[in-house]
């Protein structure tokens, strides 16, 4: 072989090797693509990071960008500018999804956008073509085993005297101590529009309720601390009171199971539509859908099969999903501060 042909092959072999990186990051569609979400913060984030956003940028090239924040924060600054959002994907739970759609700011979508929305279970996606339910979160009642000899089996067993000085439930002025109300109002024969059966069971446990956390993780120091023995607690905090050696037991109340859905939406104005539908369709995956149950033991929204996790799950299978109560966002906020006040009095009456 002359000189000068295999200095050719040399030359052009060096090209294809430098050649070749370059091709196969054109392969993957979004190599050039960054979608900005807002966070959750903690533990949740880091979840979705590796359940969505690292297989994702694997694949696809897609980069996301979590912006850990306030929900209530970020729908507002939404609404105050849109036409240009600070985000593309908007994370929301249910009781402020009425608000966002209302506001103008949300794209719709539906299962011939993103296939994986047909393995969402009914009754998980409650806002028509409205974002991509992917978690759902139960609020519960809970007993320490050691220290509460007689097993609580609903709600209004908040009311127990035997729980006197006992009981530590959710906040009067956020919706979760609202949700507890409506559980109460309906497990007593009352509703949304009747919500008198559930301040007779407040003022029956007065004396019983030591505390409100304002927040929960406050309510879970309060149950592993020892300040609380009974009450109402959300179920992954539940688990992680557990996790820590309380024996925290969850309850499936007999009024049914109260939850809140997580949401995830395309925002008007996002940059990358399509990118945006190929991270929901990620997130509604096998992979996605198990990254908050494997890290905070919060409920699935689809047939995902849970294996050894289900056992630390509430909403575990298609028959607790059923449990699960249907609730009228819109109505229930429209009407929550007041429902607020007005336990707020009961406890300091």
């Amino acid at each position: 072989m002359r000189r000068r042909d295999f200095l050719a092959i040399g030359a052009a072999s060096a090209l294809a090797a430098v050649a070749a990186p370059a091709v196969h990051a054109q392969q993957k569609k979004y190599s050039r693509v960054t979608l900005r979400i807002n966070g959750y913060g903690g533990n949740y984030d880091k979840a979705l990071i590796q359940g969505v956003a690292k297989p994702l940028e694997e694949s696809t090239g897609l980069k996301i960008e979590y912006i850990p924040s306030g929900t209530s924060a970020d729908l507002a600054k939404l609404i105050s500018n849109k036409g240009n959002p600070h985000i593309d994907l908007f994370m929301a739970d249910s009781p402020l999804m009425p608000q966002a759609i209302a506001g103008g700011i949300l794209e719709s979508f539906s299962t011939s956008d993103a296939s994986n929305l047909s393995r969402v279970l009914p009754g998980f996606r409650e806002f028509g073509d409205y974002g991509a339910p992917f978690s759902v979160a139960s609020i519960v009642p809970v007993y320490n085993l050691n220290t509460v000899k007689q097993p609580l089996t609903s709600f209004s067993d908040i009311a127990r005297p035997d729980l006197k000085g006992k009981v530590s439930t959710m906040p009067a002025n956020a919706y979760t101590g609202w949700l507890v109300l409506l559980a109460l109002a309906e497990g007593n024969g009352g509703s949304l529009a009747n919500m008198d059966p559930a301040f007779k069971i407040i003022a029956a446990a007065k004396d019983n309720i030591v505390a409100t956390p304002p927040s929960s993780v406050a309510q879970l120091q309060a149950f592993t601390q020892g300040e609380a023995q009974a009450g109402t607690l959300w179920e992954g905090r539940a688990y992680e009171a557990r996790k820590s050696g309380t024996p925290l037991e969850t309850v499936i109340a007999r009024e049914g199971i109260y939850a809140v859905t997580s949401y995830t939406n395309i925002v008007r104005g996002c940059r990358n539509r399509e990118a945006a539908l190929a991270y929901i369709n990620q997130l509604l995956s096998d992979q996605g859908m198990l990254s908050v149950p494997k890290a905070l033991r919060y409920g699935p929204t689809t047939d995902v099969a849970l294996g050894e996790l289900a056992a630390d799950i509430l909403i575990n299978s298609k028959e607790r999903a059923a449990l699960k109560r249907p609730i009228d966002w819109k109505a229930f906020m429209e009407q929550g501060p007041a429902l607020g006040e007005r336990m707020t009095k009961e406890l300091r009456g």
